[in-house]
């Protein structure tokens, strides 16, 4: 009995031992790298395989003009630019992340494989809205397959960044420790995505009749969210610091005026 208990307990400690292993840094963001390439690159395949309209129907259907057939794939170039938008925001939070982190851990690894398996799913959120552009129930289930998919590849990234958390002094940069100067704008960056991705799914399922306009109307606006996050984490900062100063001059004050006074005073 002691000796299973031994071999239990020696097991655990070998497998908490290996998840807390450091990996290679470098190898893991050169994989993560070729994958958002890769991602990208099948999107561009994508949109000029199925979206390029036929010489002859240019011809036929809209007399020679070649942005009148253009616009009526106006719906799948917006899926389109959506999706790589979200692509190029979910790499920029990636590197962001990265940029911070000292050592990588295989805890971290495998967080940030379970990211990849759902960014390398965007091409097929792309394909599903482009292909159920018409106001039906299909295509609500569309837009939500695409909120899941962004919802698990920016959540497992906040993830890795909660776990580097955890031993902050080994696998962060102080910028980015709790309490450093980047930590407040690494928490908000980290966490747009989930939020709002969560925030559409749920809208959609309210307001179905708006579904579309709002995935895209998501798509537009977090690329200026991320402009403006960094002010407003700024501004937010700067009032918390002047409200804590004040406060601690009102401290100091205070104790000024009772060094000030006689030692009958305070008793009267």
């Amino acid at each position: 009995g002691r000796r299973d208990e031994e071999e239990e307990h020696h097991s655990l400690e070998t497998f908490t031992f290996y998840l807390s292993e450091p990996l290679s840094k470098e190898r893991v963001e050169g994989f993560s790298d070729g994958v958002y390439a890769i991602v990208a690159t099948l999107l561009i395949l994508d949109i000029c395989e199925d979206n390029v309209p036929d010489p002859r129907e240019v011809e036929e259907k809209f007399h020679g003009s070649l942005l009148e057939a253009l616009s009526e794939y106006g719906p799948n170039y917006l899926a389109y630019f959506g999706s790589f938008v979200t692509i190029g925001l979910l790499w920029f939070v990636h590197h962001s992340l990265f940029l911070y982190v000292t050592k990588a851990t295989r805890l971290m690894g495998l967080l940030n494989i379970l990211s990849l398996a759902f960014i390398g799913g965007l091409p097929l959120a792309y394909q599903l809205t482009s292909e159920f552009a018409e106001k039906s129930h299909n295509e609500i289930e569309a837009i939500q397959v695409s909120c899941v998919i962004t919802f698990f590849a920016s959540i497992f990234q906040f993830a890795i960044w909660t776990t580097a958390l955890l031993h902050e002094r080994e696998t962060l940069h102080p910028f980015a420790r709790y309490g450093g100067k980047e930590h407040a704008f690494m928490f908000a960056k980290l966490a747009l995505y989930p939020c709002v991705s969560l925030g559409v799914f749920f809208l959609t399922c309210l307001l179905s009749e708006f579904s579309t306009a709002i995935f895209h109307l998501m798509q537009i606006v977090i690329p200026f969210a991320f402009l403006a996050l960094r002010i407003f984490v700024r501004i937010a900062l700067t009032v918390l610091r002047s409200v804590m100063s004040l406060s601690r001059r009102k401290v100091v004050l205070l104790e000024e005026e009772e060094a000030c006074l006689s030692p009958t005073e305070p008793l009267s």
